[in-house]
């Protein structure tokens, strides 16, 4: 994470650099007086990119996917298409700092100035907009972020929000100093995020191996299937519905991953009986490359295998 935030501000502070050397003019903290058609024009268009702005924090703070890609450039929104659906959800919570979706409350401060404050179940923020700098098709934005419970302001943080006018709409262009350029950070994001949701595959399918062998010393035989693992809708647990695997895992599909559990041999009675459970990606090179398998033995193999299921024969999982 931290080599990636560094790529991004040395790529992006150079734009900002030379964005700030031009001259630019500042919106004032009230709205002025206008005396001519012109002059309201360009209150209007000065006003613009923090009803923008307010609406990008908005959306990114309930998460809402369909409204914040009103705000993305056509090169960004393209490729926030493509993202996995946890990795849109990841940005959106970069923009506002956030873990979780809030409630979206939209006022003014006592300047006159867009206010955005988002509650969510553990915290809420407050993100106030400041006069934006505009120069052509340009505009510059500060946004004080605090917690509305810190009222010494130790935690407050500055952030510089740029958006760029993309067919006469004010676009998301860079969050603080860190230019939004998703197509060139989409193959990065896929590794890091195929790296993250591999090793939670290959420990989901050692959870269906556990659950199938609980559930075999519980009642000497193994699982007809993967819903015997799960809870039961009413009363106590049951051959039928042990509830020793999560309703994910049940269902057979997780975080990019379809599991599929299968009794080998002629019986599924006693110790003996044998099963094996693979995982394999739903997206192939998107949620994933490698596929895991689990063979009858208790050994864990895994192989980049374009997307099939894996097998015995392939190599032993690290």
């Amino acid at each position: 994470m931290k080599n990636r935030i560094g790529r991004w501000m040395v790529s992006s502070a150079c734009c900002c650099l030379l964005f700030a050397a031009s001259s630019s003019a500042q919106e004032s903290g009230s709205k002025p007086a206008t005396s001519s058609p012109s002059a309201a024009a360009a209150v209007v268009s000065r006003e613009a990119p923090a009803s923008a702005l307010s609406a990008v924090l908005a959306a990114a703070c309930s998460q809402t996917q369909t409204e914040f890609t009103r705000f993305l450039t056509a090169r960004n929104k393209d490729a926030f298409s493509r993202m996995t659906p946890s990795a849109r959800v990841a940005l959106m919570k970069r923009i506002v700092l956030l873990n979780e979706p809030g409630k979206t409350t939209v006022s003014a401060n006592p300047s006159g100035r867009p206010m955005v404050r988002c509650e969510t179940p553990g915290v809420t923020t407050e993100m106030q907009i400041g006069g934006a700098e505009i120069h052509d098709n340009l505009a510059f934005l500060p946004m004080d972020l605090r917690d509305i419970t810190d009222s010494t302001g130790a935690t407050a943080r500055q952030i510089t929000m740029g958006l760029v006018r993309e067919d006469g709409e004010w676009k998301l262009l860079s969050v603080g100093v860190l230019l939004l350029d998703l197509p060139a950070l989409e193959v990065e994001w896929d590794e890091e995020e195929i790296t993250a949701t591999e090793k939670e595959a290959l420990e989901s399918l050692k959870a269906i191996a556990d659950a199938v062998e609980s559930y075999r010393r519980k009642y000497s035989r193994l699982p007809e299937s993967l819903a015997h693992l799960g809870p039961p809708l009413h009363g106590a647990p049951s051959i039928q519905a042990a509830e020793l695997l999560e309703p994910d895992l049940v269902n057979g599909i997780k975080n990019g991953y379809a599991f599929r559990y299968v009794i080998v041999g002629a019986s599924n009675l006693g110790a003996p009986a044998k099963f094996e459970v693979s995982a394999t990606p739903l997206r192939y090179g998107r949620t994933g490359r490698r596929s895991f398998f689990r063979d009858a033995s208790g050994g864990l193999h895994a192989a980049d295998r374009q997307g099939a299921v894996g097998s015995a024969s392939d190599p032993k999982a690290e």
